[in-house]
């Protein structure tokens, strides 16, 4: 018995030795990798959060960003476009960023006047004269000093994109003048200058997220608002509206902002693909948002909507009614900022 123990035994031992010797790995032999694993793990995924709807200029642009990065990087790069306040409104958007929750977002520039107030700048009524000024200034030293506000909250800008000039929108009646805002309730952005702005001139205002605009004007919660076309378009604001005025009053743009830290932490290479795509999108945006045209004929359509245009006489006295706020957010905004702009 014990003599079959220590044969048992003994082919135990062998089997064991056997399985062991082979299937113990080469330590010479390279081990496999799978080369799509390996461009995964090196792949860079980018978070862009906006508000607009993905048919407005700033939507448009944001999607045409992430198809260049993606042909540019040959998909080592995603940028994940969620438009719409889909994960964060224009109230919560730049805390998001800062905290690293997404890495990239394209507020208003009323937005941004909440973190500096140099940002005010940009909703001082008839500030540029046309598009062309605007880009001039914003590519100058006005939008590296606007830019430079930034750093100190962990941000960093890299574009400035339009969305063009606002005209006005009530349920009340035809606005040629500023006696005419009087008593009217206007859903605004989250601006103290705007806020000033329409208060001066008799009206009131009620600070409302872009998304819910329109069910405001609907119940009448609201009486007007200021919007460029493509939003008005977009949002379908005109539906729910009686007159609006080209007033080309105030301009809308947007900063594209990146989280400093992890702009920081990226490679060298793929900041600069990443400036290549923003500044060729950048340029083909701003173009098109300079045109309205199909924006405005499809508010033609709705024939229950009066359009009045300012005469020069008229956009005149609106200018003249507006120089007092140049002079009450002067020292706010900083004269340094203030000497890049001429105003009415």
């Amino acid at each position: 018995m014990k003599a079959i123990a220590s044969i048992g035994m003994f082919i135990i031992i062998g089997l064991l030795a056997a399985y062991l010797v082979g299937y113990q790995p080469n330590l010479n032999e390279h081990l496999y990798q799978d080369d799509e694993q390996t461009g995964l793990k090196q792949r860079i995924v980018i978070k862009f959060s906006h508000v607009v709807a993905e048919n407005t200029p700033k939507g448009l642009a944001a999607a045409e960003f992430a198809d260049l990065v993606k042909k540019k990087s040959k998909d080592r790069i995603e940028i994940q476009v969620f438009p719409n306040g889909m994960l964060y409104g224009e109230n919560n958007e730049v805390a998001a960023l800062q905290r690293g929750d997404i890495q990239m977002i394209a507020p208003s520039f009323s937005t941004m006047s909440e973190i500096d107030p140099a940002w005010l700048v940009m909703d001082l009524p008839f500030a540029f004269k046309d598009q062309n000024e605007v880009e001039s200034k914003l590519n100058g030293p006005l939008g590296d000093k606007l830019f430079q506000t930034l750093r100190p909250y962990g941000m960093m800008g890299v574009a400035f994109w339009s969305n063009g000039f606002k005209q006005v929108t009530n349920n009340v009646r035809p606005i040629l003048g500023p006696q005419d805002f009087k008593g009217l309730k206007f859903r605004i952005q989250p601006s103290p200058l705007i806020e000033r702005h329409i208060k001066n001139w008799g009206g009131k205002t009620s600070v409302i997220p872009f998304n819910d605009a329109y069910r405001n004007l609907a119940d009448g919660s609201v009486d007007g608002q200021e919007n460029t076309i493509s939003n008005i378009v977009s949002k379908r604001l005109y539906q729910v509206q009686k007159y609006m005025t080209i007033s080309n009053h105030g301009y809308l743009g947007y900063a594209v902002i990146f989280n400093k830290s992890f702009w920081d932490s990226l490679p060298s290479d793929v900041q600069q693909l990443l400036i290549e795509a923003m500044d060729e999108t950048t340029e083909q945006a701003n173009k098109k948002a300079a045109r309205n045209e199909s924006h405005m004929n499809e508010i033609h359509t709705n024939q229950n909507l009066q359009i009045s245009i300012l005469t020069k006489e008229q956009t005149a006295e609106w200018r003249i009614a507006s120089k007092e706020l140049y002079k009450d957010f002067a020292l706010k905004i900083g004269a340094d900022i203030m000497s890049e702009i001429s105003g009415p």
